[in-house]
C-alpha cells in the first residue's frame, strides 16, 4: 500500500522570517513618507503588543493596517511591494528557512504557508520561497470591481483558532481532511498558533515567544531555531 503523503504547515512571520511582515510593512511606509511616523509608530507598536500578549482585537487592527492599500492602484502597489521586499523582507528570510522548506520537498511532502498576515503582503513572499498562491493561506482582502482594495478583510481571518477553520476550508476544497495526510508538521513562533499547534501530528516550536516555549517543554514538542 502506498504510503500517505505528509502535510507541511509553515507560520511565516518570526517563523520562516526574521521578523513580521505585517510589522515591516508600516515600517516601510513610514520611510518613504507614506503615513506619518508618530501615528503609525504609536499604533503600529500597540497592536504588535496585543498581538505578543495574545489579546490582538483583528478586526481593529486590519482597519488600521489596509487603508493605506487603499490610495494607490494595482501598478503603484506593486511598484511599493517590490521595494518593500528588497529592502525589508529579502534581509530577513535566513538560508535556514530555505533549507527546511527544502527538506520537505525532497521529501515529498506538501507545503502550505498558513499565516494571519494578509495576502497583499505575503503573496511574494511565500512565492520568493518557492509557495505558490494555492498553497498559502492569508487574511483575504475585498476588492473593486477594478481591482482596487478596499480597506476591508473578507471571510474567516487566519488568525488563532481561525487558522484551523481556514486550513480545513483549504482541506474540503480539496476532499481532504487531516486525516488523509500521514503526518503533518507545523511549524510556528507564537502562542498564538497554540490552537492548530495542538491538532497536528508534529507541532515544532521554532524559536518561541515564552508561552509556547513552556508549553512545547511541557507537551515535549521539538524546539528549533532557523535563526543560525
Amino acid at each position: 500500500m502506498t504510503q500517505a503523503r505528509n502535510l507541511a504547515l509553515f507560520d511565516l512571520d518570526n517563523t520562516l522570517l526574521i521578523g513580521d511582515s505585517d510589522f515591516e510593512w508600516p515600517r516601510f511606509l513610514i520611510k518613504r513618507g507614506i503615513v506619518d511616523q508618530a501615528y503609525y509608530d504609536h499604533r503600529n507598536n500597540h497592536f504588535y503588543e496585543q498581538y505578543k500578549a495574545g489579546t490582538l482585537n483583528i478586526g481593529e487592527y486590519l482597519e488600521f493596517a489596509l487603508e493605506p492599500l487603499t490610495r494607490y492602484d494595482n501598478a503603484e502597489l506593486a511598484a511599493l511591494h517590490a521595494a518593500y521586499m528588497d529592502e525589508h523582507i529579502l534581509p530577513i528570510i535566513p538560508q535556514a528557512a530555505r533549507d527546511l522548506l527544502n527538506l520537505h520537498r525532497q521529501q515529498g511532502d506538501e507545503i502550505l504557508i498558513i499565516t494571519a498576515t494578509n495576502r497583499f503582503i505575503t503573496g511574494p513572499i511565500a512565492a520568493e520561497l518557492g509557495v505558490d498562491d494555492e498553497h498559502l493561506i492569508a487574511i483575504d482582502l475585498e476588492r473593486t470591481a477594478d481591482g482596487r482594495y478596499t480597506g476591508k478583510h473578507t471571510g474567516v481571518p487566519s488568525f488563532q483558532a481561525g487558522k484551523i477553520t481556514r486550513l480545513e476550508m483549504w482541506l474540503a476544497e480539496r476532499g481532504q481532511t487531516l486525516a488523509s495526510y500521514g503526518r503533518s508538521f507545523f511549524y510556528s513562533d507564537s502562542h498564538n498558533d497554540l490552537p492548530l499547534l495542538s491538532i497536528v501530528s508534529n507541532p515544532v516550536a521554532v524559536d518561541p515567544d515564552d508561552t509556547l516555549r513552556q508549553h512545547a517543554k511541557e507537551q515535549g514538542w521539538p524546539i528549533i531555531s532557523l535563526r543560525g
